[in-house]
């Protein structure tokens, strides 16, 4: 590798500045599976349970979609207090659980037992991690 300096003028009050070219970047060689993992012992076991600790401690953001809805902003505009907005679900069909944009699971609405002022959903269905997101 040389060390190459190159010198530009810009509109700094200096007038000029010295630049050392970069040379090429060395990374570390990485080792993959085969020695590594049959090397591994109770400590990086330990470390890795930790790490899924951590990773499970963190809340998400779950959604029951009950259904969706398009309209003109000019009939949206016309919506007043008591306006129905039919939804594209039908009564009976399984709602939507969304959890960070991706529907995860369908299910059905609930009253919950222990508070009957409270909706739950029960279940019915654990979608595959190949499913698409939830259009907005």
């Amino acid at each position: 590798m040389s060390d190459t300096t190159e010198t530009f003028h810009d509109h700094t009050p200096a007038g000029k500045q010295t630049i050392n070219a970069a040379g090429p970047a060395n990374f570390a060689k990485i080792e993959s599976g085969g020695r590594k993992a049959a090397r591994m012992g109770t400590e990086d076991l330990i470390g890795d349970e930790r790490n899924l600790d951590t990773i499970l401690g963190i809340p998400v953001n779950i959604q029951v979609v009950l259904g969706s809805a398009t309209m003109l902003v000019a009939n949206l505009l016309k919506l007043g207090r008591g306006a129905v907005i039919p939804l594209n679900h039908r009564v009976g069909e399984p709602v939507d659980i969304v959890v960070n944009g991706r529907v995860v699971a369908r299910g059905e609405v609930v009253v919950v037992e222990d508070d009957n002022s409270r909706f739950g959903v029960s279940l019915t269905e654990i979608i595959s991690a190949q499913s698409t997101t939830l259009d907005a």
